[in-house]
């Protein structure tokens, strides 16, 4: 990296060349998409929450419609244990797998801290609605 010097400064200004600054304005942006990059890769390998983490694969859903708890769904879709998530909501594990084997069905500030710490909304976490009768 060329070194930036300082046209005159004083206590309170320093003066650079345009292109100095220039130079600077694209390391800062560069910086920022390289961070961009960092944090949507971790996403990508779940070690984080948002982009394709939050899109649930095909067999995912199909458990959600044959029964399986979204949060346990959710969970291993993180790829975290129980333990994990209890830690992570703030939910007792015990709690958390009442929840999820449908003893139980939470109160809503587990089902909230649940939500919150998986990245998805309250509502992700409720089991699918019985489909209308046909008349």
């Amino acid at each position: 990296m060329i070194p930036i010097r300082p046209i005159s400064h004083t206590d309170e200004t320093v003066t650079l060349r345009r292109a100095d600054v220039e130079r600077m304005l694209l390391a800062i942006e560069e910086a920022g998409d390289a961070a961009a990059l960092r944090d949507a890769a971790d996403r990508e390998n779940g070690k984080g929450e948002g982009a394709s983490a939050d899109d649930l694969p095909v067999e995912s859903v199909e458990r959600l419609l044959a029964g399986e708890h979204p949060v346990r769904i959710w969970r291993e879709h993180r790829r975290w244990t129980m333990q994990d998530l209890a830690e992570r909501a703030g939910v007792a594990l015990r709690e958390v797998a009442a929840i999820e084997a449908h003893a139980e069905p939470g109160s809503l500030t587990a089902c909230r801290r649940l939500a919150t710490a998986l990245a998805v909304t309250v509502d992700d976490l409720l089991p699918p609605e019985d489909p209308p009768e046909q008349g």
